[in-house]
């Protein structure tokens, strides 16, 4: 038993010495990003929600946006909302989908994105236009995560999910839509 385990030990090693060859052509040239992660941050504000019935009778209300340029296939897309402050420098996010309750009734945002746009929503239980301050003036954040990268982080956490992203505040890009 002792020298097959030998003789297959000594046929393995010359085996893999069998192994080696030329390298290979280069692969494509890609983006370089910080360590190789390509992410994005973007910020809408002061964005109103549309509601067209004529144009889009079964959305309601919503924000469309091209992305520009356009995302890969296995990109993500987070989209937090500008909930209120604890003071001029420290903002509350909230990560959508999200349902607020309110004396009204409840308040749904949520959002759908491809590689080339995404629209957020904003629906409800009762007529929306009785809180207009849900629906103007919005102020989202729109983080685009690399595919490979999602698994790794707690995106309920905006500061967790820009941390580790390696993003500071002045590589955000802020789109005033006033």
């Amino acid at each position: 038993m002792k020298k097959i385990i030998t003789l297959l030990s000594v046929i393995g090693m010359f085996g893999f010495q069998g192994c080696t060859g030329p390298e290979g052509p280069p692969g494509i040239p890609g983006q370089d990003g910080q360590d190789g992660l390509i992410a994005e941050v973007f910020e809408l504000k002061n964005v109103n929600f549309v509601n067209d019935p004529l144009d889009s009778p079964d959305l309601g209300y919503y924000i469309y946006r091209k992305l520009d340029p356009k995302i890969l296939d296995s990109d993500q897309i987070l989209i937090y909302r500008l909930a209120g402050t604890i003071d001029a420098n420290t903002p509350i996010w909230q990560l959508i989908p999200r349902t607020l309750f309110l004396q009204q009734g409840e308040l749904d945002y949520d959002f759908d994105f491809s590689k080339e746009d995404f629209s957020i929503y904003a629906g409800g239980t009762y007529n929306l236009s009785l809180t207009p301050q849900y629906l103007n003036n919005q102020t989202f954040r729109i983080v685009i995560l690399p595919g490979y990268f999602s698994t790794l982080i707690d995106k309920n956490n905006y500061n967790a999910v820009i941390s580790a992203l390696n993003i500071n505040e002045s590589q955000i890009k802020k789109i005033d839509l006033q």
